[in-house]
C-alpha cells in the first residue's frame, strides 16, 4: 500500500477500513463513514464551488450509495463500495469515475462500445478521469 500525502487519498483509504468495520457488522463504523463522506462531499462542494462539479458528482453518488445501502436488501452495496474503495487506494483506479465518466451530462461523444472499452480498460490517472482518458480518434 502507498501512503499519500494527498487529502483525497486519507479520505478514501479512511472510507475503506471504515467499510471493512461496516462489511464486518460494526454499526460504529457505518456512523462514522457516513460522516466521513459527509464531510468530503462539503469539502469538495468548497472546493470547487459548485454542486455539478465531476468530483462533487463522485462523492455525491458515493455518499448517496452508502445512504442506499442501509436499505435491508442493498446491504451487498457496501461490499462493491467496499471493493471499489480498495482498488482507489491500492491502484487509483476509481470504477465510480468512470461510470459517471458515462454519463450524459459528464460526456461530449456518443456512448459507444469504444467509449465503454476505452473508459474501463484504460490506465488510471491522476486527478479527474474526464481530463485523464485519451481523446478519441
Amino acid at each position: 500500500m502507498k501512503f499519500s500525502n494527498n487529502i483525497v487519498w486519507w479520505y478514501w483509504a479512511v472510507t475503506t477500513l471504515l467499510l471493512m468495520g461496516v462489511v464486518s457488522g460494526n454499526q460504529q463504523s457505518l456512523y462514522v463513514v457516513i460522516v466521513l463522506n459527509f464531510i468530503q462531499v462539503l469539502h469538495f462542494i468548497l472546493r470547487e464551488k459548485s454542486l455539478v462539479a465531476f468530483p462533487v458528482q463522485v462523492r455525491l453518488t458515493y455518499f448517496s450509495l452508502l445512504i442506499i445501502a442501509q436499505l435491508p436488501f442493498m446491504f451487498w452495496v457496501y461490499w462493491w463500495q467496499l471493493i471499489g474503495t480498495a482498488a482507489m487506494v491500492l491502484f487509483e483506479y476509481c470504477f465510480l469515475a468512470r461510470c459517471m465518466s458515462l454519463m450524459a451530462w459528464n460526456r461530449n461523444e456518443e456512448f459507444t462500445f469504444f467509449l465503454l472499452k476505452k473508459t474501463f480498460l484504460s490506465a488510471p490517472v491522476k486527478g479527474n478521469v474526464l481530463q485523464g482518458l485519451p481523446a478519441s480518434n
